[in-house]
């Protein structure tokens, strides 16, 4: 599927020869790893993350109302990371289909999809095709011209920004030693240091299987809190506040993206905060990956909502950790202002 290097998939790496100091073309010798100089990665899991979040970010907003991602319900696909003889290729080749949400200025709702069918390596940004179309139970709308001229460029933006990304983030480890063995990119005295941030930048691939695991890119010192509010309303009620995308926007008044089921990706303030649900048992217990945007790139704490219905109103326990250190009471804090109290406040609970 993947066929070779295009427009945005070639960088060449400094300081490794391809000829002899004769000037003769130095043949491998196919028994001598070092002299081949190849390595390759698989970073379609990471594509597929990074795809889903950057996607559920697209809010475009205009004179006929407000367009929001919601859901992204095909990702089909690979990339990978080829460095052959200094040279690294960046090969990827994705269908994409995202739902949208749009919301006249009257209050009236409209939904629809877009879909990409060539995200290649092979293809520049412009020569994407970017098909933009309304549900087909709904009636025309005029937030159908607002997606088709502002939400293409959007996605065009957010699907550069993906190559982009998977460049910058993966470059630094596919560099490989010369055939004397030394690195390259850097001096030997850092060399020790390099391989250390190698270590520590490399995105974790693997989701939370329990809240007091947190996926994190970057080591630092972390610490957590816990909190528990009392709300006047059911466990069944108060689970759809957290889960359901327009109870969110309503009660925090900004736009939101939710994807409710396990292994799906939330946005919430107008893209301040993101992650994604790892656990959902309906009216008993929500798990997460959860992250501030200031925090070190691909950071995330865990945190744990545990509902217990007692008739009249529904106790909620939250257990937060992996929270950067010094952070914790700034994020305990906005976590009763912007959920909780926001909650009492927008439903009365």
């Amino acid at each position: 599927m993947l066929k070779g290097p295009g427009l945005w998939g070639q960088q060449k790496m400094p300081g490794l020869p391809s000829s002899s100091p004769g000037g003769h073309v130095l043949e491998p010798n196919l028994s001598d790893n070092m002299q081949i100089l190849m390595t390759e990665r698989d970073v379609s899991a990471w594509s597929s993350d990074r795809l889903r979040q950057l996607l559920l970010s697209i809010r475009v907003e205009g004179p006929e109302g407000v367009c929001l991602m919601t859901e992204v319900s095909k990702l089909d696909g690979e990339a990978s990371i080829n460095n052959r003889k200094g040279k690294l290729f960046f090969f990827y080749e994705w269908q994409l289909k995202a739902s949208w949400l749009g919301t006249s200025v009257g209050g009236v709702k409209y939904r629809g999809t877009v879909e990409v069918s060539n995200l290649s390596d092979e293809n520049d940004e412009d020569d994407l095709d970017i098909n933009v179309s309304l549900c087909k139970d709904q009636p025309n709308t005029p937030l159908l011209d607002l997606m088709k001229r502002t939400g293409v460029k959007e996605v065009r933006r957010v699907l550069t920004k993906y190559v982009q990304d998977l460049k910058s983030e993966f470059s630094q480890g596919m560099i490989l030693p010369t055939a004397d063995g030394k690195d390259p990119s850097v001096p030997a005295k850092a060399k020790r240091n390099l391989v250390k941030t190698r270590t520590q930048i490399t995105p974790s691939q693997k989701s939370l299987s329990s809240p007091t695991q947190t996926s994190t890119g970057v080591l630092i010192p972390t610490c957590g809190f816990n909190l528990q509010e009392s709300f006047r309303t059911s466990a069944e009620e108060l689970y759809e506040t957290f889960i359901n995308q327009e109870f969110v926007q309503v009660f925090t008044r900004l736009p939101a993206a939710v994807d409710s089921r396990k292994g799906g990706k939330f946005w919430h303030l107008d893209g301040s905060v993101h992650g994604e649900f790892t656990e959902l048992v309906p009216h008993q217990r929500i798990h997460m990956k959860w992250r501030f945007r200031t925090w070190p790139s691909e950071h995330f704490a865990a945190v744990s909502l545990e509902l217990e219905d007692h008739g009249d109103e529904t106790e909620l326990r939250m257990e937060c950790r992996g929270v950067p250190a010094g952070q914790e009471g700034s994020t305990e804090e906005g976590w009763k202002r912007f959920y909780f109290n926001a909650i009492k406040q927008a439903f009365g609970y």
